[in-house]
């Protein structure tokens, strides 16, 4: 089994740029649990969160069957 097969923990926040890892601590969101159910554009308003960032959060969750507001 190699790195891509395993599941992003919900413990944690899946590999996003810094500028958005920053931003989604700065608002208190540490782990990906934490962005179930999270308006998208209430995150797209964070500065540093880009679109692409949303989206790799948006998979992450999906991988649990959780996903954004």
């Amino acid at each position: 089994m190699n790195e891509e097969d395993v599941k992003p923990s919900t413990d944690t926040l899946p590999k996003i740029g810094a500028p958005a890892t920053r931003a989604l601590h700065n608002a208190g969101y540490t782990t990906l649990r934490k962005l179930a159910g999270v308006p998208r554009t209430e995150l797209a308003a964070l500065h540093g969160m880009g679109p692409k960032a949303l989206d790799i959060i948006q998979a992450a969750l999906e991988e649990h069957d959780l996903s954004l507001g």
